[in-house]
């Protein structure tokens, strides 16, 4: 997973995290790895304390490992999160989530994205039309060792377009 999709982020049982919770209350979880998700590492900070406290069997990789991770250690599958679901299928979430799905269309492996229905926005025609907000460049200089005065570009997010998308998890079944 992505960013943090658990109880911290959503006051409940979580959209990713929620579907490995699920699993692993099945006995079904092998286990679970979530990228740092740079540069505020909502990953390490958030979604790994999460897996730890749920005694889940996780590890943490940078946001740069996902595609050898996935060739090395491979995959069910991969669940991400959405702060958006477009009628036609396409998602916002954090940036880096469209590299994940590619990399996983790539190895062969799913690409799920999990969100309450209410993400659903029937009114917004595809991902094509999602302003992405841009952050401040201090945000990476300060989370790095990058020189003070580097340009940077720091998108938020980033779209998934449906094609990548094998299904979106939602509390009323899979869409």
């Amino acid at each position: 997973t992505i960013c943090n999709t658990g109880s911290l982020a959503t006051a409940g049982w979580g959209t990713a995290l929620g579907v490995a919770r699920e699993l692993q209350r099945r006995n079904k979880l092998r286990s679970i790895a979530c990228l740092e998700t740079r540069p505020y590492n909502q990953g390490s900070r958030l979604t790994a304390y999460e897996i730890m406290t749920e005694k889940m069997n996780g590890t943490l990789i940078c946001d740069s490992m996902a595609a050898f991770y996935l060739k090395r250690k491979g995959a069910d599958a991969c669940v991400v999160g959405a702060d958006r679901v477009c009628a036609n299928g396409d998602t916002a979430n954090k940036i880096g989530t469209y590299n994940l799905s590619i990399v996983a269309k790539e190895m062969g492996v799913e690409f799920f994205v999990a969100a309450p229905f209410t993400t659903l926005d029937v009114n917004l025609e595809s991902g094509d039309r999602i302003t992405i907000e841009e952050r401040p460049p201090n945000e990476m200089i300060e989370s790095g060792v990058a020189p003070k005065d580097m340009n940077c570009w720091n998108p938020a997010f980033d779209v998934t377009p449906a094609e990548y998308i094998t299904g979106i998890i939602t509390e009323r079944g899979v869409l």
